[in-house]
């Protein structure tokens, strides 16, 4: 080698410490090999900025709630761990960055792992589905079309076989699901787009409202740097007050973040989710006097 012995020495317990590269001194061959015959050199390297970042990445992904992402990503992370030392990086400070995810609820690793793989390979799958909302349990068969992380929990939009129509299915109420031998029908990008996306929150279809809300001047401060809808509309009134108008297929979803904002919100149209808001309310009061 072209270089001094000192500087050799150091490039090998670089190699051996940060690429777990084990090369010893080979008599019969006069010179230095890699203990291991099959060792390859890392094709990617990185940095201190990269392994950071790529750090958060592992901890976005750990908080996601799928233990069996957990699982697959413990090597990955092991390996950070030992590159971040080498760079005087502790890896006990690591817990400084946090990932606290709310109402989070529980899903099955081998369900979600099958759930996965059917929607990368094109599969349909047989479904025992509890749906919270009628306490009723039904048998579907179902051509997956994306998986949906939203609001720290896990939903499957699909073509539900039985329905003939686009659903949105919570992965945590499936009870039960098998590969099917039915063949998954495939729906375009753009109607997925159309039907998913156009309504608020997780409720699929098309808008056909549009609520009008206004907000104080002390909430619009929070309010202003968020988004509620791909296509809402502010205005800033004159008084402080923001303005927000965002379209809606299902009123359900949107009264509850509405709530969450009284008593700093007024819903001024449609009359029909300002009574729905009342009624609520009076309800709740009632229950409270």
């Amino acid at each position: 080698m072209e270089c001094s012995e000192s500087t050799f020495k150091r490039i090998r317990k670089n190699m051996q410490d940060n690429l777990s590269a084990q090369i010893d001194y080979l008599p019969e061959h006069n010179g230095y090999l890699y203990t291991n015959q099959n060792y390859e050199l890392p094709g990617l390297w990185f940095g201190t900025d990269e392994l950071l970042a790529l750090v958060s990445l592992e901890k976005l992904l750990s908080g996601l709630n799928v233990s069996v992402l957990n699982t697959h990503l413990m090597p990955f992370k092991t390996r950070i761990d030992k590159l971040l030392k080498n760079q005087s990086i502790k890896a006990e400070n690591l817990h400084r960055m946090r990932i606290l995810p709310i109402n989070a609820r529980i899903n099955k690793p081998d369900q979600f792992q099958q759930i996965s793989a059917a929607v990368v390979l094109r599969k349909c799958l047989d479904i025992s589905y509890h749906a919270r909302g009628s306490n009723e349990i039904s048998q579907r068969t179902i051509s997956p079309q994306r998986l949906l992380h939203y609001r720290d929990n896990w939903y499957l939009d699909a073509w539900c076989h039985l329905k003939s129509q686009l659903r949105t299915f919570a992965v945590d109420r499936i009870q039960r699901l098998q590969n099917s031998q039915t063949p998954c029908i495939d729906i375009a990008d753009d109607i997925l787009d159309a039907h998913f996306k156009s309504g608020y929150g997780i409720f699929s279809g098309e808008a056909k409202y549009k609520a009008t809300l206004i907000f104080s001047a002390n909430r619009a401060r929070w309010v202003a740097d968020e988004a509620w809808h791909p296509d809402q509309k502010f205005t800033w009134l004159s008084d402080g007050r923001y303005q927000l108008e965002v379209p809606y297929a299902d009123e359900r979803e949107l009264i509850m973040d509405v709530m969450r904002h009284l008593p700093e919100v007024e819903v001024v149209s449609p009359a029909s989710l300002k009574n729905l808001l009342v009624q609520h309310l009076e309800q709740s009061i009632k229950k409270h006097q």
